[in-house]
C-alpha cells in the first residue's frame, strides 16, 4: 500500500526551503508546487493521486521509462560494491572503464573520426564547460593559443553553469550574471517557420543559415575561432528541427577553417533521433559529443563528452597535466546504472524502434494535427516534436508574446492529466521511447483536446485575427 502523502505540508515545506531551477520564486510562493510522488511506463501520478501522461519524458531524459527495477539493482549492487571512489590520482573503477568501452563501441565512426575516449562529468552543464577547456588545451598545445573563440547559435541551450550559459543563446540567461563570458559569439538559428524569406525554399534557407557561420569566422578572424558548438535538433529552444541542406553545409565550412565541431547531444543521443547519437542521424562529422540526460534515463546523474580522435590523440601525445576535473567524474554507481540502461535500449532496440517504427507513426499523427487553427506548424524528428500556435493561419502570424498563449495550452494540458511543455508559444512533446502506437493515440487525443480548450479561451479573449 502506497504511503499517504500530506500535499499540503509537503507544499510548505518546499516553499520553506527548497529553491528551485529557472523559477520565480515569488510566483511559486503564491500557489504552491505540484508534489510527483511516482512513476511507471510513461506516466507520473501526483500526490492527488492525479494520473499524468509525461510526453516530456521528465527532463528529456527517462527514455526506457519509470520503474525500470534493472536500474535499481544495479545502482544497490554497486553501492555495496563500491559506492564512490575517485578517478584522480592515477585510478579508475570497473563500472567507468566498462561503460567508456561500451560508448566507444556504439558511438559510429564517420569518415575519418571515431570516437574511443570519454571524459565524464555529471551533467550536460558540466560536460559542456569541459568542453571550453578541452578545446582551448587542444589549441594551446597545437601552439596556437590565440584560438579561443568558440561561436554558438542564439536561442540554444548548453547548460546554466558560467561556460554553459554562455554557450547558449537565451538571451534571457545573459541578463543575468553578465553573459556571455569572454570570447562566446553567436549566429542566428537555423529555424525556418521563423526566419525563412518569402517563397524561399527550406533547402536553401539552410544553406543560406549555415552560412551564418561562415560569415561569423570570417568577422571574428579565422585564426582565432576554436570552434563550433550546436545541438543536432535544438531541444529547449523548441524543437527547432534544421533543413535537410543544413548539417552538410556546416560541415563544409568547419572543414574548409579547420576548427573544431562540438555536437551537443544531451538531448538527441541514445535513441530520440531514431540513431544512437545525433550526428549519425545526420552525417556530420563533430570532434567532440556532449552526453547526459538518457545515459541513465535520468535515474542519476552523468554526463561526459565523447572525444574524437583527432582530439584525443593532442591531449595524449603531447602530454602535460589537463588541469580539470571533477569530484563525481568516472562516478561506479551512475555508471553501473549507465551500462544497465544501455543494456535495456539494446535489448529492446529502441533506437531501431524509434526509427521504423513509432517515430514514422508519431511523424503521421502530427501531419493530422497541422489542420488545426491554431497550428501554425507541427513538425517531428525521431521521437521529438513541436508546433507553434499562431493568432492567423493563412499568413502565419503569431501572438503577442506578452500574453503567454503557449502557458494558457500549457496550463490545459496539466489540468486534462497531460505534460507538454511550452517553449514561448512553441508546444513540444519527448515522451519515452518505450511508447506504445496506442499510447501514442492517447496523447494526441490529449494535445488535441488541449489545443480546442486553448482555442476557445483564445478566441473568448478576442485574441485571434
Amino acid at each position: 500500500m502506497e504511503p499517504v502523502i500530506d500535499t499540503a505540508k509537503i507544499q510548505a515545506l518546499d516553499a520553506a526551503h527548497f529553491l528551485h531551477p529557472f523559477t520565480d520564486f515569488k510566483d511559486l510562493a503564491s500557489h504552491g508546487s505540484r508534489v510527483m510522488v511516482r512513476g511507471e511506463g510513461i506516466y507520473v501520478w501526483d500526490s492527488e493521486g492525479k494520473r499524468i501522461l509525461d510526453a516530456m519524458s521528465g527532463l528529456w531524459c527517462v527514455n526506457v521509462g519509470y520503474g525500470r527495477k534493472a536500474l535499481a539493482d544495479a545502482a544497490h549492487h554497486q553501492m555495496m560494491t563500491l559506492p564512490y571512489y575517485n578517478s584522480f590520482f592515477q585510478t579508475t573503477n570497473v563500472p567507468a572503464v566498462q561503460l567508456a568501452a561500451k560508448l566507444a563501441e556504439l558511438a559510429p565512426d564517420v569518415g575519418n573520426r571515431s570516437f574511443q575516449h570519454v571524459f565524464y562529468s555529471s551533467s550536460g552543464s558540466e560536460s559542456n564547460d569541459s568542453n571550453v577547456r578541452m578545446v582551448r588545451r587542444y589549441w594551446d598545445l597545437l601552439g596556437q593559443p590565440q584560438r579561443k573563440v568558440i561561436i554558438s547559435r542564439f536561442n540554444a541551450y548548453h547548460g546554466s553553469t558560467m561556460a554553459g550559459a554562455s554557450l547558449g543563446g537565451m538571451t534571457g540567461m545573459h541578463a543575468q550574471g553578465d553573459l556571455p563570458i569572454p570570447n562566446i559569439t553567436h549566429i542566428e538559428q537555423p529555424y525556418y517557420f521563423e526566419k525563412g524569406l518569402p517563397r524561399e525554399s527550406s533547402d536553401d534557407f539552410g544553406i543560406r543559415a549555415a552560412g551564418w557561420l561562415e560569415a561569423k569566422i570570417l568577422e571574428v578572424g579565422p585564426d582565432k575561432v576554436a570552434a563550433f558548438i550546436a545541438e543536432p535538433v535544438q531541444g529547449a529552444g523548441g524543437v527547432i528541427i534544421p533543413p535537410a541542406t543544413y548539417w552538410a553545409e556546416i560541415q563544409r565550412i568547419v572543414d574548409k577553417y579547420g576548427i573544431l565541431l562540438i555536437s551537443d547531444e544531451v538531448i538527441c543521443a541514445f535513441g530520440r533521433l531514431g540513431t544512437w547519437f545525433g550526428y549519425e542521424k545526420f552525417g556530420y562529422k563533430p570532434d567532440l559529443v556532449t552526453f547526459a540526460k538518457a545515459i541513465t534515463s535520468g535515474y542519476i546523474p552523468l554526463g561526459g563528452v565523447m572525444v574524437g580522435d583527432r582530439v584525443a590523440k593532442v591531449l595524449i601525445e603531447k602530454g602535460g597535466e589537463f588541469t580539470h576535473g571533477y569530484t563525481y567524474s568516472g562516478h561506479p554507481v551512475a555508471c553501473a546504472v549507465g551500462l544497465a540502461n544501455l543494456a535495456i535500449m539494446e535489448a529492446e532496440q529502441l533506437p531501431q524502434r524509434v526509427r521504423d517504427d513509432i517515430g514514422p507513426y508519431l511523424a503521421q499523427c502530427f501531419e493530422t494535427i497541422a489542420a488545426h487553427p491554431l497550428v501554425g506548424s507541427a513538425e517531428t524528428c525521431g521521437f521529438m516534436a513541436g508546433l507553434v500556435l499562431v493568432k492567423n493561419k493563412a499568413h502565419r502570424e503569431c501572438f503577442a508574446e506578452d500574453l503567454s498563449v503557449g502557458m494558457i495550452c500549457r496550463g490545459y494540458c496539466f489540468q486534462n492529466g497531460l505534460i507538454m511543455r511550452a517553449v514561448g508559444d512553441r508546444m513540444i512533446i519527448a515522451p519515452p521511447l518505450t511508447m506504445t502506437r496506442a499510447q501514442i493515440d492517447e496523447m494526441m487525443a490529449l494535445i488535441l483536446k488541449c489545443l480546442d480548450l486553448t482555442y476557445q479561451d483564445v478566441k473568448a479573449k478576442g485574441w485571434l485575427a
